[in-house]
């Protein structure tokens, strides 16, 4: 099994930026990939960035390309997701993801993922 702790949450002004992290443990040779997703309250989670966990691809939902970038250090087998630009509508419950199943593309679905964190909260004041 891995496990997924996600921290770096926190409250911000529009503009700002944070950093959130993925600490995975475990089995983390099972990871192929990770990703980052996001529920804000009343709307649905929806898919935010991923990346294959030995690097090369990385994908982006259209509402943060440009501000948003994941990465990972698999010495610490920690995945990151830098957030720089903040919006309100950013304000949501973020997790991350992993999943083991090495596809020819990086899934933008939920239901594709194997393992996931607790999540972390952040919230973006106007």
């Amino acid at each position: 099994q891995v496990q997924l702790v996600e921290s770096g949450g926190g409250l911000v002004q529009a503009g700002g930026s944070l950093r959130l992290s993925c600490a995975a443990s475990g089995r983390t040779f099972y990871i192929y990939t990770m990703g980052w997703f996001r529920q804000a309250p009343g709307k649905e989670r929806e898919f935010v960035a991923g990346m294959w966990w030995n690097g090369g691809n990385t994908y982006y939902a259209d509402s943060v390309k440009g501000r948003f970038t994941i990465s990972r250090d698999n010495a610490k087998n920690t995945a990151y997701l830098q957030m720089n630009s903040l919006k309100p509508e950013d304000t949501a419950v973020y997790y991350c993801a992993a999943d083991r199943t090495l596809g020819a593309s990086i899934s933008a679905k939920g239901d594709e993922y194997d393992y996931w964190g607790q999540g972390t909260h952040v919230t973006v004041s106007s």
